[in-house]
């Protein structure tokens, strides 16, 4: 009966299946039939979504949305009558998967052991639920199945005979995963057990869906497999290499269990790829990875779901079938891309709403993929449960509160109370980081406050709600949780030293102090400090996390940022490279690393970098504008044309781009017709020009405001520091400008207007305006002595006792300033000598007028300079 040729689709989940396991198993032939199967598909990572939890992501697989839609918010949820909690159900699935869709559009679907699946769902085809596989009994007692596992029921009799037990197993199925079984006592060590477990309910499900994918007729069949992610949970902490702390006996007993999880997962997938022909198209995938090298975390945080921080962020991903690109490597893909690819294999319309996208790129052929506004909306029949199946479980809880209230019913004992209130809560977290991985800040906000109120004590939520503040700038809130959570950290720590040993150990507090509390304070700190351009406290924070958890990207990504923006180029190179120890194919990293090649003169190298950035994120508009400026340094004009090109097609408003397009053409490419085009846009969208007067304090910037005041330019100040000895002309300063950093709101003021900035403010100058920028540049000695002196520090200067560093650091500072200007498209610089000013004003006040363009007159100019000034000499 499965012999049909028409096209058809199979979809096969491997949970927690990870390309860095696969790999060299693959190089050493031991999954010879992937290794195939690669070869003649497309295949590649894949994006998984926070919290890393297997029912919420299964669910947004085989829905195209994230939790807050589809409704699955966790392993558990409270019964209806308040008794208790049980399993996460599919009646809680708020949304159709893609078996419905398929059911409504007349076609026949196979699913299998999918989760969350049961009660198994009336849908044109067999669903053998998640419950099927799993034997809860000795094997000397009847095993039932319980009612809803399988759909339709007349399919029972014949599918339960599939099942495996665990006790049917022997020793001859367990050697290969577990060599030295003999030696092991199974009755007190119990991972014999749960490998044994594992691999039956594995079996069982391998059995049903091989009966069903050659006895029956289908379009669609979806097969869904735990046992990777069983097998690591189990075992990943002895797969070799052997870490410190890992007793050798044990080792050697279990080093083996994983590799031989995922061979005996390729031998399944022969079996189950020789019943299909070459009209089907079969996908595999997982929902997320599993750490299986340094990154193995080294303790669990103590939390609900804890097993959850072993798994990494990206899945696998392959696919092969007719018309299918060959021996492709993809980038970019999610979870939330899979339904959206199935819809558009069988030439259905993808929801519009749905949150993730066809993959388009897997096909040989350019592909147009149909939308329709919401599959939610379409009425008909769509093998789903009765809608008295399908009542919100929290809503129920709701309802059963208020009748307990009201006294029709008795209220739970306080076990099974505190049991759904935990299950509540962690839902409402889980579904609050589902909102933030969505970047639904505003949303997760409104899951979080509430949450927090009544879990004070319950450190990460307050820590995800504080996260939530400072992505929305509400900075003070973040700053007020912040410090509230330290505080509540504190009397933790001080509670726990009344405790004993062995009362630690029981509550685990441990755990929670060394792993996370502290270090994600930390984190969110550092990320305010980076918020408010308080980069050395940021960075101080930032590098204390690092060191302590070292294995979190993001950690390394902000050190990195951070370090660009303080033109720490040797530290940001080495924070990159860190992130890239971890995830290889991060396109920031790329990219932040490549920057600070460039910044450092390492053409080629950053040349490298940038173009693997675009390898896994093509529309990464600042990626291509890099690549530009490294070719111009490169005198590859022609090449930078295009690189800039890319960018400004990506980011049309990225005026950076168009300038040096502007530039590109006038000057090296000639050709005048479009270099028009971009001084065009240009003139249409920069919002004007400013002149600024910078340099170090005491280096002759308020004697440039006179000279320039005295030629008659606007001068935007208002005047509140008053002239004194130090300048008796006046400093013609503009208060704000010293808050540069965090406001930039006043600088349309300054169009067409002069404005004194001091050096180390210049980075951050906002693009969406040109600059001419008038750089003062005085002996440092001459610096350093105006500015003790002004301090009132006249000994110093006599003694030459200056504060030690300073000559270095502030030389420093400008050559980071001269670096960042000289990257800047919409930056023009002159740099004017303070002693040839007044020993040769002509020479110096002509280069003056010329840069600026404007009609001003010499000698007006010249009246402004006062040599009796020139104090503090060399």
């Amino acid at each position: 009966m499965g012999e049909s040729t028409k096209n058809k689709v199979l979809l096969i989940g491997w949970d927690a299946a990870d390309w860095k396991v696969i790999m060299p198993l693959i190089k050493q032939g031991k999954m010879p039939t992937l290794a195939k199967f690669i070869s003649e598909g497309t295949y590649g990572k894949i994006q998984t979504l926070d919290p890393p939890l297997s029912p919420m992501l299964w669910t947004s697989m085989a829905t195209g949305y994230r939790a807050d839609k589809h409704g699955i918010l966790g392993f558990i949820e409270p019964l209806a009558d308040n008794s208790g909690v049980r399993p996460v159900t599919s009646t809680s699935r708020k949304v159709r998967a893609i078996w419905n869709i398929l059911h409504n559009q007349g076609k026949k679907s196979n699913v299998v052991g999918w989760w969350p699946s049961n009660p198994a769902e009336p849908i044109n085809g067999v669903m053998v639920s998640n419950l099927y596989q799993l034997a809860n009994k000795p094997i000397s007692e009847k095993w039932e199945m319980p009612d809803g596992t399988v759909h339709p029921k007349s399919m029972e009799d014949v599918l339960k005979e599939f099942r495996v037990h665990p006790q049917e197993l022997t020793g001859n199925h367990l050697v290969p995963f577990i060599s030295n079984l003999k030696k092991i006592d199974t009755t007190k060590d119990k991972r014999v057990s749960s490998v044994a477990k594992t691999l039956a309910n594995a079996a069982s499900i391998h059995a049903a869906s091989t009966y069903l994918q050659r006895e029956t007729d289908w379009d669609f069949m979806a097969i869904y497999h735990d046992a990777i992610d069983h097998f690591c949970h189990s075992a990943m902490k002895f797969h070799p290499p052997q870490r410190p702390g890992i007793p050798d006996d044990l080792y050697d007993n279990y080093k083996g269990v994983v590799e031989a999880g995922y061979m005996f997962h390729d031998m399944m997938l022969d079996r189950t790829l020789s019943m299909v022909d070459d009209n089907t198209t079969v996908v595999i995938v997982s929902d997320h990875g599993f750490h299986s090298d340094h990154l193995r975390p080294r303790y669990l945080i103590k939390e609900p779901a804890a097993p959850a921080q072993e798994h990494s962020p990206f899945g696998i991903f392959c696919v092969r079938g007719p018309g299918i690109k060959k021996a492709e490597v993809i980038h970019g893909a999610s979870v939330l891309d899979v339904t959206p690819t199935l819809l558009t294999l069988f030439d259905l319309p993808v929801g519009k709403n749905m949150e993730g996208k066809p993959l388009v790129q897997i096909f040989e052929n350019p592909i147009e993929p149909k939308y329709i506004d919401d599959w939610e909306k379409v009425e008909g029949d769509f093998g789903m449960h009765d809608k008295s199946f399908v009542d919100d479980p929290w809503a129920e809880q709701e309802a059963m509160q208020q009748l307990i209230e009201l006294g029709y019913i008795e209220a739970p004992n306080e076990n099974t109370a505190n049991r759904i209130e935990t299950s509540k809560n962690e839902s409402q977290y889980y579904l609050s980081r589902n909102l933030i991985d969505a970047k639904k800040f505003p949303k997760a906000i409104e899951v979080l406050e509430p949450l927090v109120d009544n879990n004070p004590r319950e450190i990460r939520y307050g820590q995800r709600l504080a996260f939530c503040y400072l992505s929305t700038n509400k900075l003070k809130k973040c700053r007020l949780l912040i410090d509230q959570l330290k505080e509540i950290q504190k009397q933790i720590e001080a509670e726990e030293k009344e405790l004993s040993e062995d009362e630690i150990k029981k509550k685990k507090q441990s755990f929670i102090r060394e792993a996370e509390l502290p270090n994600y304070l930390k984190y969110i700190e550092g990320l305010l400090f980076m918020k408010v351009n308080k980069w050395v406290k940021a960075l101080k924070l930032l590098n204390q996390v690092s060191e302590k958890v070292p294995n979190n990207i993001d950690v390394h990504l902000n050190i990195g940022k951070a370090c660009l923006h303080r033109q720490l180029w040797d530290d940001a190179q080495s924070a990159f490279i860190m992130a890239l120890s971890i995830d290889d194919t991060n396109s920031v990293a790329h990219h932040g690393l490549g920057i600070s090649l460039l910044r450092r003169g390492v053409f080629e190298a950053a040349l490298d970098e940038f173009f693997l950035a675009l390898e896994t994120n093509y529309a990464y508009p600042s990626a291509h504008y890099h690549i530009g400026e490294t070719l111009v340094r490169l005198n590859k004009y022609k090449e930078a044309e295009q690189a800039f090109k890319a960018a400004v097609s990506l980011a049309p408003g990225m005026t950076k781009g168009h300038k040096w397009l502007a530039d590109l053409y006038q000057n090296e490419l000639s050709d005048p017709q479009k270099a028009k085009v971009h001084l065009d846009f240009l003139s249409n969208n920069i919002k004007g020009e400013i002149i600024i007067v910078s340099g170090l304090p005491r280096s002759g910037t308020s004697m440039m405001m006179q000279i320039l005041s005295a030629g008659g330019l606007d001068i935007l100040t208002d005047k509140k520091r008053t002239p004194d000895d130090n300048n008796p002309r006046g400093y013609f300063e503009y208060e704000p400008v010293k808050k540069l950093m965090i406001d930039k709101s006043w600088l349309p003021q300054a169009k067409g207007k002069v404005v004194k900035v001091i050096a180390q403010l210049i980075p951050y100058l906002p693009s969406n305006f040109n600059y001419k920028i008038v750089f003062m540049r005085r002996p440092m000695d001459e610096v350093l002595k105006s500015q003790q002196v002004m301090l009132g520090k006249e000994k110093d200067v006599k003694s030459k006792a200056f504060p030690s560093g300073l000559n270095n650091a502030f030389q420093k500072q400008l050559n980071r300033v001269d670096e960042w200007i000289e990257s800047q498209a919409n930056i023009d610089v002159i740099n004017i000598n303070y002693k040839d000013i007044i020993s040769s004003p002509e020479n110096e006040l002509e280069s003056l007028v010329s840069f600026l363009d404007k009609p001003l007159e010499i000698d007006k100019l010249k009246s402004a300079i006062d040599k009796k000034l020139y104090r503090n000499k060399s």
